[in-house]
């Protein structure tokens, strides 16, 4: 089973990017699980949930694990929950790293705001491009800290899948 993980800021095209992926090369994709806990529980989302929302993801996740397909496309993982966490409030549980880290992931497409548009969608909050490069620099940092791989996906929407596709072609083929 190969795992690619769709990562970075709000509104750069990793929702598109995983159903065009799964659409291409088939698999399993698993989905923002914060995004149905809001619809779920329309307030402002606090750092109490945070807990909730990363064992939702984690759920979501291991099942999707459990069918082993041989590939899976993960619309986020914990390192948005953490990273979030961190933006909005300040603070994170200890336990989200370790378990992060704990798992296994082939590939990490991190997608750059650069170049494409922010679109409202009723849940997005960071407008403001150098609000999403911080998202972005921060999320590259952990990647190079941790030793993940990444490729870093950029440039206009149809570059942008033309970039992931040849990525997940490439890890596939290896």
């Amino acid at each position: 089973m190969k795992v690619v993980v769709l990562t970075g800021p709000e509104s750069t095209g990793k929702s598109w990017l995983a159903a065009g992926l799964q659409q291409q090369f088939g698999g399993v994709r698993v989905d923002e699980y914060v995004r149905w806990f809001i619809e779920q529980n329309p307030r402002d989302t606090r750092l109490s949930d945070i807990p909730q929302i990363a064992r939702g993801q984690l759920q979501w996740e291991d099942q999707a694990r459990a069918q082993r397909p041989s590939l899976l496309i993960l619309d986020t993982h914990l390192l948005s929950n953490i990273l979030w966490s961190q933006t909005l409030f300040g603070d994170c549980p200890d336990w989200l790293e370790p378990e992060l880290l704990a798992r296994h992931y082939d590939l990490h497409l991190l997608l750059s705001p650069e170049h494409i548009d922010w679109t409202d969608d009723g849940q997005r909050c960071q407008p403001d491009l150098g609000q999403r490069l911080a998202f972005y620099q921060a999320t590259h940092n952990w990647l190079q800290t941790h030793h993940q791989r990444y490729q870093v996906i950029q440039g206009d929407w149809a570059g942008r899948q033309a970039q992931a596709f040849a990525a997940v072609a490439d890890l596939l083929a290896a």
